[in-house]
């Protein structure tokens, strides 16, 4: 049975010209991620190498113990170069402000941003805050201290 969440979403103070609040939404069934959109007065011109905060005009109530991760768009990615400047963007449940993507181009062209247009996707999940204990030693294991492309490729 799916489990339904409730996340509340209101127009920020910057989209409040605005009619109607742009949704998250879930491009197919199956869509792990929902889609943030742009919340543009003008096309954003993002240059290559450049960085860029993207509005969305929305702010969220994400549920306690919960975490909105932003994720890029896969398409904007391959099609533009254009990617989150952070990785990954981190909502926490009691940010209260205005959801802004961080993003770079990293392509060698201009991309540029039109309003409406779905620029990330975020993914809701739990969070397992842990407790830290200091000891003077980690258990044994096989790949021990081996890092970076220690494990090899095939």
């Amino acid at each position: 049975m799916e489990q339904q969440l409730i996340v509340k979403i209101c127009n920020t103070r910057a989209a409040k010209n605005r009619k109607e609040i742009r949704m998250p939404i879930y491009a197919t069934p199956g869509a792990a991620g929902a889609d943030l959109f742009a919340c543009l007065e003008r096309d954003l011109i993002i240059k290559p190498g450049e960085r860029a905060k993207i509005p969305t005009g929305i702010a969220m109530e994400i549920p306690d113990n919960l975490v909105g991760l932003v994720f890029a768009r896969s398409g904007l990615a391959s099609k533009k170069g254009l990617t989150l400047s952070n990785g990954v963007g981190v909502i926490d449940s009691d940010y209260r402000g205005e959801i802004m993507v961080l993003v770079i181009n990293q392509g060698h062209e201009d991309v540029i941003i039109h309003d409406g247009e779905r620029i990330a996707q975020i993914i809701f999940l739990d969070v397992l805050k842990a407790s830290f204990k200091e000891v003077e030693n980690l258990d044994v294991t096989l790949r021990g201290d081996k890092g970076f492309g220690s494990t090899g490729l095939k």
